[in-house]
């Protein structure tokens, strides 16, 4: 390292994180919410990411990103190029160089990887190998939400990849964004003693929560202030969304107009463009709005007053964020994680759900009427949750700014 290089990255504090991004929303969001909430006076992050939409994101002082080409997975393990027409293993290539030369330029004090222990097809490997050998001084951090699969499966596909071995040699840290008490991923995924002291529980990741005006606004909005109450239907990314925006305009068709309560859907930017066009001329023809994309959900999922939408990570966190009431519809496939997540929270009165094999307009409705009328045991479970995930990741933030 030069010298001008070296007192640079002694002036400042430099995080790296990478989200490999390959569809939906989750991943991107929930980095984005950890960066802006760790960045401070001194503290460079730069994010790597293969997130399609990633520059419709405003981007903080002292908060940039590398995009990286964008992948999608087709079938078991299969992944193509998303936009650009090139063999798969040379889009990989490329991605692979661009992450392993940001990090030997940049030279993060903390380098942090969402989900995937070696990233995409094993692109983050080598800059881990890198660290460890020629930049020992950077922490490297796995970030894992807090269920990832059922407990057989991810144990096959860890002893598969040779997780357990990566997890020991080339991390410092473990950061489970979730309650061991909830859900213990140590016992169900069989993580081994010398590991175990790595972990960090750090509970869910709490996301901005609007102030009262704002909300107002969006709730007077929505509402044409007629007093009705206001149901958000939001599907994350939307790709495989289409039956549950069906199941719920089917109910709200099925029922006598004017419609008891005011909806407002959001099918995500990734759902077919076929599929889209459906749910916007039929929800057109109800008198409600469907969006494709909200810039400012905390603010929409605040003002609502039921939230119907998918068990994922990062839209459970909002809506808990929110002190919203929720009735989840949790996808099956290609994993259980979020079939997991639903019975739990259902469980501690976070939330209630229905399978995805079980979702029909008939059961919408009982639920939806439901929740909208008895509102109160969710409303005090929630309102006595703690979502302590970023207070835990700040406070791990100044240990390591302390051994610089």
């Amino acid at each position: 390292m030069n010298k001008k290089r070296s007192m640079a990255r002694n002036s400042t504090f430099n995080i790296l994180m990478y989200s490999h991004d390959t569809y939906g929303l989750g991943h991107i969001r929930r980095t984005m919410a950890i960066a802006s909430h760790l960045k401070g006076a001194r503290i460079n992050i730069l994010i790597l990411t293969g997130s399609p939409i990633v520059g419709r994101f405003t981007f903080p002082e002292q908060i940039d990103f590398v995009r990286i080409p964008g992948m999608i997975k087709k079938k078991n393990d299969e992944y193509f190029p998303l936009s650009i027409r090139i063999n798969p293993s040379h889009a990989l290539d490329i991605r692979k160089n661009i992450i392993t030369a940001t990090a030997k330029t940049f030279q993060p004090h903390l380098f942090i990887v969402d989900k995937e222990p070696l990233g995409l097809k094993k692109e983050v490997l080598p800059t881990l190998q890198w660290f460890k050998r020629c930049c020992p001084k950077t922490h490297t951090i796995l970030g894992l939400r807090d269920i990832m699969d059922d407990r057989e499966t991810v144990r096959q596909d860890w002893r598969k990849k040779g997780i357990y071995e990566i997890l020991d040699q080339l991390y410092t840290e473990i950061w489970v964004y979730g309650h061991r008490e909830m859900y213990d991923p140590i016992a169900q995924y069989a993580i081994p003693e010398a590991i175990q002291s790595k972990i960090h529980f750090t509970g869910y990741i709490p996301r901005k929560v609007p102030g009262v005006e704002s909300v107002r606004r969006v709730k007077k909005e929505n509402t044409k202030n007629n007093g009705r109450k206001l149901v958000v239907v939001t599907a994350g990314g939307g790709g495989d969304a289409y039956p549950l925006m069906d199941a719920y305009l089917s109910m709200l068709e099925g029922l006598e107009k004017p419609l008891p309560f005011k909806s407002v859907l959001i099918t995500g930017p990734f759902m077919p463009k076929s599929d889209r066009r459906k749910v916007v001329d039929r929800a057109r023809r109800l008198g409600i709005v469907a969006h494709r994309f909200y810039r400012r959900m905390e603010e929409i999922l605040s003002a609502a007053d039921l939230v119907v939408g998918m068990a994922g990570y990062n839209t459970s966190c909002e809506i808990l964020s929110q002190g919203t009431i929720s009735l989840l519809i949790p996808r099956e496939v290609p994993r259980k994680e979020q079939l997991i997540r639903a019975q739990i929270l259902s469980g501690h009165s976070l939330a209630d759900y229905i399978p995805w094999s079980q979702v029909s307009p008939p059961a919408l409705r009982e639920k939806v009427f439901h929740l909208l009328e008895n509102p109160h045991p969710y409303q005090e479970a929630i309102s006595k949750f703690k979502l302590t995930g970023l207070e835990v990741m700040r406070r791990r933030l100044k240990t390591f700014r302390c051994q610089k």
